[in-house]
Parts: structure tokens; C-alpha cells; sequence
């Protein structure tokens, strides 16, 4: 049998759930609360006739707007006269005491919670074309960095971000950080991006590019992966596709990161990309400042347009065609990539060229048409092969050890060794796995502490054509940075000691302690975070890089090489770039710029380093000074 309510009761409830639903609702009761005051002590003096002494009583109107002054100012009834006419005025004023109060006290409540939901980042972004970050990590400044730079250019741009990290928190982090945005506004939001309600707040719908930063924790790939299906599988999603960028950490989720993004996401493979640059650039001296000034905004980048001009002339052409830009190659009409193609290959309708210059903009065709070439100068011989016996060492050892040995394999020649210096034990199965996957290298393990200088003496460190330093993943980052800190400065001094050139290329966690290490040697490159967001950077912007990146660290095909000025021009002459053009494609090759050797070790002057130089500017080379070209090997 069904309880029956009171009246009473029914009345409570409604009351109680009017309450509840929050401070319009307070406020609406608190309005009827006041209205009934003003028309019940309305009416009293109206019908009583009750006035100050010597007045006549008032009308029904005038006695409402008595009783509403009297409730909202108690100053009101100071010249009140008659004592029932005082006593009604008090009530009056002592009910309206209570309102006003009642008022200011849900309204203060209402305002501290509504700076408090703003202060969660709970508030919704209605921005558009701006470009979303999912995630928190060391990794987002580096890439706020390099947005802002990219922005320069560009109207109003914003920059959202969506995290689980404490909204003020990221904001303070920035503003330390980066204290000049320029013109690009950073706006952060607190929420998970697994979150579907959480997503909804930072309008991916209305982003230009999502970039999905891997958290430093376990399982860092599965959390990607969830972000993205967060995105593509939501049922209210946009219609067209998304540009998605992200970093995958192990290669057997690969597979399934791409299954789920499909054609909407592109990754970046942080190990195997890792791995691919440190064997490329520990076997070239100065290799690492062409890579950081690629794929940083603050130089000079890699950009495509069609130049509709070019069409029906050679890649050659092409190459002297601009002055202050410099042409690695050209994207087809089927959006394949060509890098260094051959100099007699045709272009076509729709083909966009592929330059390194200063901005967009600035890939401009050039009205030089005399380019000043000096025959005399030109060295017309067959390109050297820079594949040879190697004997290299790693001192430390963490998963990324196996992609670089593998990967250092395609570019030595047979008969070529490579050491490992660590304090590993059992290294039996881990040997036999290597050798299961290289053919140009035999790998020797040696047990040692690379933090003793007796260790490192004893291997007879600087007698290696190369050397990589690699951090452990097994202990805490402070005291792995340590190790590898302390096996730099005895290498270093080492090398000074003896006076030997030696190669280094080491890895580290902290991007302070990288700053402690660094000194003016570009020999010295320092692998870290930083270069996997220069990447996602860069590809959230330009996605079409994405396969130029997978060509330029591939074994097989063109590369980027620092090679003897000495097989190009004759040293000594005063030469322009055209010239040195003209000399690099008779060997089927592409130059970009140069190295000057005695700069190598100047911060102020990139270490030598000049990418994409004017080319009418006159230089002249001497001995040790470098070409950087795109070539085979």
C-alpha cells in the first residue's frame, strides 16, 4: 500500500528540490520572500492607514515603495516618527536585513564556486583553428617554444591544452618557462583526454592539428592509443578528418596505433627515430646542428610549394632556380617524395618543390640568370663512399642499444666491430640476439663501470672512431644523467690530454643537465626529448614531412653528408654557391651549404655550420672546411 504525504510534506519536498538545483534558485525564492514582505506590509499600511505623525495615510502603491526603501536600506526609517509606525518600519527593515544578507551570501558562494571551476579548467573553449595538445609532459614546452615561433606569421593563433595536471600548474610552468608568447595565446584546460565530456571542452572538432604527447609513466602507448580512439570513435565527432600527431614509444604497438588512426593520425616512432639519428650522427662530426637547425623554427625549415614555372624543366634547374633557398626535392602528383633525384629528372605539372628557406613565404624563384660558375674551380670526380671498417663502442646500455647497433650496421662495412662497455651481466642471450640481426659487425660485451677512469683508460676509450654514451632505464634519471655526465667529462679530457679528435654522441634525461654538459663542441650531441617535439612539431604543422623524415633517416637512399671540400672545388678560390651546386651534381648529388672547420667549435657562428646560404655570396675554402650535401652514401 502506497504512503500517503501531507501537504506539508509535499510542500517541503518541492521546496527542498527547488533549493537544490543552486543559486538561481536561492535567489528566485529569496525575490518571492521579498515581494510577499513588500505586499503583506504594504497592505497593513494601506487598510490601518498608519502613517508618520501628521501624515495621512497612504495609498496602496505609495505604501508598497515605503515598505521596499525600508527593506533595502535601514537608513530609510532614521526620520520615522510615531511609535507603531517605527515598530512596523523595524520589521520591515529586520526581514530585509535578512534577505539582503541571505543575497550577498549565496552570491558570494556562487562567485568563489564559479572561480573555483575556472581555476579547475572546467570551463568550455570555443576557439577554432588552434592547435590542441592532449597531454602533460616535459615535452610541451619545447613544443610551445617552437609553436609560437611558427605563429609569428600567422592572425590571432591559440594554443589549447588539455591534461589531467592542475590547470594553474601548467599555467605557472608556462609563464616560468616561456615568459613571452608573443602573439600566440595558451589556453589550458584540467580534464583526461580518454574523457569523451573532457574532450567536448577543448573543441577538437574546431582544431587545426591535435598533438597527443606520451605520458612519462608505464604503458605510455596504450594511454596514446585510448586518446585517439577517444577522438575517432566518438559518436558526435566531425565529419571531415582529423590531423593527429602522436609519439608511440614501443615498436609492437605500431601496428595497432595505426589501425586505430588510420588516415587521421601519423606517429613518431621515438626509440626507432631515436636510434636512427644517433648512428647517423655519431659517424659525422657537426651532423647534429643540421638536424636541430631543420627541425627547429628558430632557422631555417623545410617547406613544399608548386611553382607552376618549373613545370617541364630538370631537377637541376630547380636547384639553381632560387637564390636564398635551397631545393632537397620535389613531391609528385601522386604525393610521392623525391629526395635528391637525378639532375636531368623532369618535372611536372603540380610537382611542389621541397626547399629548406627561411619561412612559407620565402621560397621565391630567383632573376639571377648568370650564375657565375667557375670551371676552373670545379673538381669532377666520382663521389667517394663513406662506407668503411669501423671499430665503435657504446659505454651503457638501455633498449634503444639493439635499433642503433642495427641500424649503425647499414652504414659500415663488413669486417667493422663495435664494443659495449657496461655493467650488464648475462649478456649471452642479448649478444646472440644482435648478431641474429647485423652482418657488417661483430659485438663484443665488456663488463665495466664507464664512471671510472681506470675503466675507460684501460679500453683505450679514444682510440674508437665513434662513441656513444647511452643512459640506463633502470635506475632513477637524476643518477643515470650522473653517469653519463661524468664518462663525458673523462672522454673529454681524455681527448684534450692526447690530443685526439673523437666523435661523441651521448644521451640524457634532464634537459638541465644536458645544458650542464653541453660545451662548444658540436662533436658533443646531446640527445634528448627536446628532438623527438621538434618532430611532432614540426609534422603537426607540415604534415608532409612525415615522409620526408622516414626517407632522410632510412639507410637506404639519400642522406645528409658532410663531406671534404677538397672532392668539390679547389681550395683557395673565391667561389659562390652555384659553383659548388654545379660541382655536387656532377656527382649526382645535392648541397645544401657548408662547414667551415676553423668555426667548429663557435657557438657564435653555429660551429661552422651555414645551411641554405645565399648562393651569390662569395667564400672561400680551405683545408678540413666541409660541403653538406644529400647523397647516397
Amino acid at each position: 500500500m502506497s504512503q500517503k504525504y501531507t501537504f506539508k510534506q509535499k510542500l517541503r519536498y518541492y521546496f527542498d528540490n527547488t533549493l537544490s538545483r543552486g543559486t538561481s534558485s536561492i535567489i528566485m525564492w529569496l525575490a518571492v520572500v521579498s515581494l510577499l514582505v513588500i505586499i503583506v506590509f504594504g497592505v497593513v499600511y494601506a487598510l490601518s492607514g498608519i502613517n508618520m505623525e501628521g501624515e495621512e495615510g497612504m495609498g496602496i502603491f505609495e505604501a508598497m515603495w515605503q515598505t521596499l526603501l525600508r527593506s533595502i536600506d535601514p537608513g530609510t526609517m532614521a526620520g520615522d516618527t510615531g511609535w507603531i509606525f517605527r515598530f512596523i518600519g523595524l520589521l520591515i527593515t529586520i526581514g530585509g536585513i535578512f534577505i539582503l544578507s541571505t543575497l550577498i551570501g549565496v552570491l558570494t558562494t556562487s562567485l568563489d564556486e564559479k572561480l573555483e571551476q575556472l581555476r579547475k579548467g572546467r570551463s568550455a573553449v570555443i576557439e577554432e583553428n588552434h592547435t590542441l595538445i592532449l597531454g602533460w609532459s616535459p615535452k610541451v614546452i619545447q613544443i610551445i617554444s617552437e609553436l609560437i615561433i611558427a605563429n609569428e606569421n600567422q592572425k590571432k593563433p591559440r594554443i589549447v591544452i588539455l591534461a589531467e595536471t592542475d590547470k594553474v600548474e601548467m599555467e605557472d610552468t608556462i609563464r616560468e618557462e616561456i615568459p613571452d608568447t608573443e602573439n600566440t595565446k595558451i589556453i589550458c584546460r584540467t580534464g583526461s583526454p580518454l574523457d569523451l565530456t573532457d574532450l567536448k571542452i577543448v573543441n577538437p572538432d574546431g582544431a587545426r592539428s591535435i598533438i597527443i604527447i606520451s605520458p612519462e609513466k608505464e604503458n605510455a602507448d596504450t594511454y596514446v592509443i585510448k586518446s585517439i580512439l577517444a577522438l575517432t570513435l566518438n559518436p558526435k565527432r566531425k565529419e571531415g578528418k582529423y590531423h593527429i600527431v602522436a609519439e608511440i614509444k614501443d615498436e609492437e604497438n605500431m601496428e595497432v596505433a595505426q589501425i586505430v588512426g588510420k588516415d587521421e593520425a601519423m606517429f613518431v616512432l621515438s626509440p626507432d627515430l631515436t636510434a636512427r639519428i644517433t648512428a647517423q650522427t655519431c659517424r659525422q662530426s657537426g651532423l647534429s646542428i643540421i638536424y636541430q637547425q631543420l627541425f627547429c623554427y628558430e632557422g631555417d625549415e623545410m617547406y613544399f610549394k608548386n611553382e607552376p614555372t618549373l613545370a617541364g624543366k630538370t631537377y637541376k634547374d630547380a636547384l639553381f632556380a632560387y637564390n636564398t633557398s635551397s631545393v632537397l626535392g620535389f613531391k609528385d602528383t601522386e604525393g610521392k617524395i623525391h629526395i635528391n633525384p637525378l639532375p636531368d629528372t623532369k618535372l611536372t605539372e603540380g610537382d611542389e618543390i621541397l626547399a629548406i628557406t627561411e619561412d612559407d613565404d620565402t621560397i621565391i624563384l630567383s632573376d639571377i640568370t648568370d650564375y657565375q660558375i667557375k670551371e676552373n674551380a670545379l673538381i669532377k670526380t666520382e663521389p667517394k663512399s663513406s662506407v668503411k671498417k669501423e671499430r665503435n663502442v657504446i659505454l651503457g646500455w638501455n633498449k634503444r642499444g639493439k635499433i642503433i647497433i642495427r641500424e649503425l650496421d647499414e652504414y659500415v662495412e663488413k669486417g667493422s666491430e663495435i664494443d659495449i662497455i657496461s655493467d650488464l651481466e648475462n649478456t649471452e642471450e642479448i649478444e646472440r640476439e644482435l648478431q641474429s640481426l647485423i652482418s657488417n659487425q661483430k659485438v663484443n660485451f665488456i663488463h665495466g663501470d664507464i664512471t671510472k677512469r681506470a675503466e675507460l683508460d684501460k679500453n683505450d676509450i679514444t682510440s674508437y672512431d665513434n662513441i656513444i654514451i647511452l643512459n640506463y632505464y633502470d635506475i632513477d634519471i637524476r643518477e643515470a644523467d650522473a653517469k653519463t655526465l661524468i664518462c663525458l667529462l673523462h672522454i673529454r679530457n681524455m681527448a684534450d690530454k692526447k690530443g685526439k679528435k673523437v666523435n661523441i654522441v651521448s644521451e640524457m634525461f634532464d634537459q638541465k643537465n644536458r645544458e650542464l654538459a653541453e660545451v662548444t663542441k658540436a662533436d658533443d650531441f646531446i640527445i634528448s626529448e627536446d628532438l623527438i617535439s621538434l618532430f611532432l612539431t614540426q609534422l603537426s604543422e607540415t604534415p608532409d614531412l612525415k615522409k620526408v623524415i622516414d626517407i632522410l633517416f632510412e639507410a637506404e637512399g639519400s642522406e645528409f653528408y658532410l663531406k671534404d671540400a677538397e672532392d668539390y672545388i679547389k681550395l683557395g678560390e673565391e667561389i659562390n654557391f652555384y659553383t659548388v651546386l654545379e660541382a655536387a651534381s656532377y656527382k649526382n648529388e645535392t648541397a645544401v651549404g657548408y662547414r667551415i672547420i676553423k668555426y667548429a667549435h663557435s657557438v657564435e657562428n653555429n660551429y661552422g655550420i651555414k645551411v641554405n646560404p645565399n648562393k651569390d655570396e662569395m667564400i672561400t675554402f680551405s683545408e678540413g672546411d666541409k660541403i653538406i650535401v644529400l647523397a647516397e652514401d
